[in-house]
């Protein structure tokens, strides 16, 4: 059967370009079905090649240098609501699932996914399908089940993931990131990285501001 409609217009954002070129190289045999028109390798540079290129879908990662995948989709939800972002991630955990869907994201996708499953997923998503990675989708059912059962961590529900809890429990009782680091055993780098993730799913600047919410939304009773 002859397809008649055009291939959906994709713009590709993540801050590794072996990354960029394995998703071009992966979508190269759906041309008929997906064409890559343009790549970015951060936030910034994305919502420009976004606005100006118009895509149908931006296919970004979560994470990017000094920047976040869930706040670049924010944006562009914001000013290109036409358009579609679909969030490519290695991280499983709900919670990520969960912000994804509060920013407005119209998927989640977990970076194992292969050439055909993920054109699929994009497909459903242009028309309009919120579409998740199938090995969370029961797993966020029930996490979903538990947090309305207020059977979850501490600050589950404003989206911090369990060892974000376990960070923020800690900056209350007033540790340094080395202590944490020491408590959680884990590295410092890692404790900086929770850290600037917990600030910013609390929309907040600085510890003393994240300890201080942490008190008014009775995060630890």
């Amino acid at each position: 059967m002859t397809r008649t409609t055009p291939p959906l217009r994709v713009v590709l954002v993540d801050d590794h370009e072996m990354v960029v070129a394995g998703l071009k190289a992966m979508l190269a045999p759906f041309s008929a079905r997906v064409r890559v028109v343009g790549t970015a390798n951060a936030a910034e540079e994305a919502l420009d090649v976004a606005l100006s290129l118009v895509p149908d879908i931006v296919l970004c990662d979560v994470r990017l240098r000094g920047d976040s995948g869930l706040d670049l989709c924010r944006s562009l939800v914001q000013r290109a609501p036409d358009q579609r972002v679909v969030l490519l991630s290695v991280y499983d955990d709900e919670q990520y699932l969960y912000q994804a869907l509060r920013a407005g994201a119209a998927g989640y996708l977990l970076k194992h996914i292969g050439g055909e499953e993920l054109v699929r997923h994009l497909e459903l998503a242009a028309s309009g399908t919120t579409v998740v990675d199938a090995t969370m989708a029961g797993r966020a059912a029930a996490s979903a089940a538990r947090l309305e059962r207020d059977e979850f961590w501490p600050g589950a529900n404003l989206g911090l993931t369990q060892r974000e809890s376990e960070v923020l429990a800690l900056l209350v009782a007033g540790h340094s990131n080395r202590a944490i680091a020491g408590q959680l055993v884990i590295g410092d780098e890692t404790v900086k990285s929770h850290v600037r993730s917990v600030l910013r799913k609390l929309q907040v600047a600085d510890r003393t501001a994240a300890v201080a919410a942490a008190l008014r939304e009775g995060v630890f009773r």
